[in-house]
């Protein structure tokens, strides 16, 4: 499929890019490769394939919700920037 360099700005454009002038002709051969493997995607054969979802049929599998000690909280706190009383100490976020 061929992208003329209006299309590509235009693109550019919508997506909020910069491109270079010198870059034009790069994104387009790009472009025109992603789209050339979009056709060959479009043209495979699927009549014997299944539709597939997920890897398995577990759908919403919550664990139960239990409260648990946890026993290195000295070592949890050597990761904290800021501390204060045993919590990390972070930045207020509402006024």
């Amino acid at each position: 499929m061929n992208v003329s360099k209006e299309e590509l700005l235009h693109i550019a454009n919508l997506a909020d890019l910069k491109i270079k002038d010198d870059e034009i002709e790069k994104y387009i051969h790009n472009l025109e490769d992603i789209l050339n493997y979009t056709e060959i995607l479009d043209s495979a054969n699927l009549e014997n394939c299944c539709e597939t979802i997920g890897t398995n049929k577990d759908v919403n599998v919550f664990r139960k919700d239990e409260v648990k000690e946890f026993k290195d909280i000295d070592g949890l706190m050597q990761n904290a920037p800021d501390k204060e009383r045993g919590m990390f100490k972070i930045p207020k976020v509402i006024n």
